[in-house]
């Protein structure tokens, strides 16, 4: 059975996160129908993370294995156009490399959250981006923000609900910038890890977002850490900022795009 790739964005806002649930809509759901309109006994759709309720993704990778070969420009239109009436698109399609899984061939996942300081309601990026009507310390956050990169137990950052065999995991990158947004002011947080545990990029953005409303101090970050108590953590973040924007492999999936 030929496998192949696919690189997926999707609004989160109307589903239930990634994963499949009976009688909910996801979209992992979403793709699984679309590829059993033309190949009914498809087994499905693998992505290479879930994303919890109401989480973007403009990166998200998955694969699906089909009894037929297909040239991939075409399945990418076929899946779209049956995906035309929800907010899911595919916006590549290759044939896997020998041995890919998209979630276990998975070196690397890159996530950005988006936080808005501006006191006017939000128009365009309504449930793109989380709202607060003061203005954020972006330095005192990048101090706090380097407490956490490294290799660490991130119990104190996990959800209680979180599923990951042991709570230590190795932080590459934590970057956070800020830009001019429509007369307020906009900050993304960037961040690189194998891999997250559950609620663990929300749960940093609430905290530092407690740091840059000048409500903790930056040492205040290092000791919730080292607590490695859920108790200490502030609060998390609603999902809405949230976007899994890129997943890397050993070997390249995807060609380079090509200039419009």
């Amino acid at each position: 059975m030929p496998r192949y790739a696919f690189k997926i964005e999707y609004d989160g806002a109307p589903y239930y996160g990634w994963q499949k649930q009976e009688q909910l809509p996801t979209v992992q759901g979403v793709i699984n129908a679309a590829l059993r309109k033309f190949e009914p006994d498809c087994p499905g759709v693998q992505g290479a993370g879930r994303t919890d309720t109401g989480v973007h993704a403009t990166g998200q990778v998955g694969h699906a294995d089909l009894h037929r070969e297909m040239d991939p420009a075409r399945l990418l239109e076929a899946l779209n156009y049956h995906m035309r009436r929800q907010r899911v698109a595919i916006t590549d399609c290759a044939l896997a490399p020998d041995g890919f899984h998209a979630r276990f061939s998975a070196m690397e996942r890159r996530y950005t959250f988006r936080l808005l300081s501006r006191r006017a309601p939000l128009t365009f990026d309504r449930g793109n981006m989380w709202q607060i009507k003061h203005h954020l310390d972006l330095a005192a956050m990048q101090a706090a923000a380097r407490h956490l990169i490294g290799k660490h137990d991130f119990t104190t950052f996990r959800s209680a609900s979180c599923q990951a065999k042991s709570p230590v995991k190795t932080l590459d990158e934590l970057e956070i910038e800020q830009r001019p947004y429509r007369g307020g002011e906009e900050t993304r947080f960037h961040l690189r890890a194998r891999s997250f545990l559950h609620n663990q990029v929300r749960s940093f953005v609430g905290t530092l977002e407690r740091v840059g409303a000048g409500r903790w101090t930056p040492e205040q970050v290092k000791v919730a850490l080292e607590a490695r108590s859920r108790a200490a953590c502030g609060p998390v973040s609603p999902p809405q900022g949230l976007y899994l924007s890129g997943v890397r492999y050993e070997v390249e999936v995807f060609a380079p795009p090509s200039p419009l």
